[in-house]
């Protein structure tokens, strides 16, 4: 075999040609490693899987079912706060003050208007400790919420304290005031699924993973 360059003859096995040091034939070309894909094509595949996800965010609907649950358990609850308070002021003297109101005295005696003030303040006492104390518990959310598999964080998915439940559970009384419910209808439209007092509170409803 000679030297392609020079013409010098070659030893058999011969690597380099000894003249002129040109690589002859034996030597095996190197080969490169293939280029990675590009960034954009290596990152579609983990996007697609990402968009395929469920949103972590509670969804409206689901929301409206874990409150129909509360208030069930919390009207439950007055409930018994009624007859014990029937109880304790007997049903004979129930009955006297209905009696007392007839045709000629129309007036609503100052007992019963206490009663009401009272069965007022406990129903508003009693739902503001349910909500509040159990969003801020280490459940994270009402007996209803749990039913579903949804928790109360804040904007950084932390659990929440007590004050900014209580915070989050008053601001629904601003919520309330918007009319036709959009308030609480813009859980099913905003991009964290956030109704109006979870944006005034700072608050995310997510669903557990």
């Amino acid at each position: 075999m000679f030297c392609s360059k020079c013409g010098t003859l070659l030893t058999d096995g011969a690597t380099f040609c000894s003249a002129c040091g040109q690589a002859t034939s034996a030597v095996e070309p190197v080969r490169t490693a293939p280029a990675p894909p590009p960034a954009s094509v290596a990152q579609a595949p983990a996007a697609a899987f990402a968009q395929a996800l469920p949103s972590p965010y509670a969804g409206f609907w689901l929301r409206v079912v874990a409150h129909l649950i509360d208030d069930v358990l919390l009207g439950i609850g007055m409930g018994i706060l009624v007859l014990l308070g029937v109880a304790m002021v007997g049903v004979g003297s129930i009955r006297q003050t209905f009696a007392g109101m007839n045709g000629e005295n129309p007036e609503v005696p100052a007992a019963m208007i206490s009663a009401i003030i009272f069965l007022g303040l406990a129903s508003l006492l009693l739902a503001w400790i349910y909500n509040a104390g159990m969003e801020s518990s280490r459940h994270q959310g009402t007996l209803g919420k749990m039913a579903l598999g949804l928790i109360v964080t804040d904007l950084a998915g932390r659990p929440i304290g007590f004050g900014l439940a209580s915070g989050r559970y008053f601001a629904k009384i601003i919520t309330g005031l918007i009319p036709l419910g959009i308030g609480y209808a813009m859980a099913g439209f905003t991009e964290k699924k956030q109704a109006l007092h979870d944006m005034i509170a700072s608050c995310l409803v997510l669903r557990k993973t």
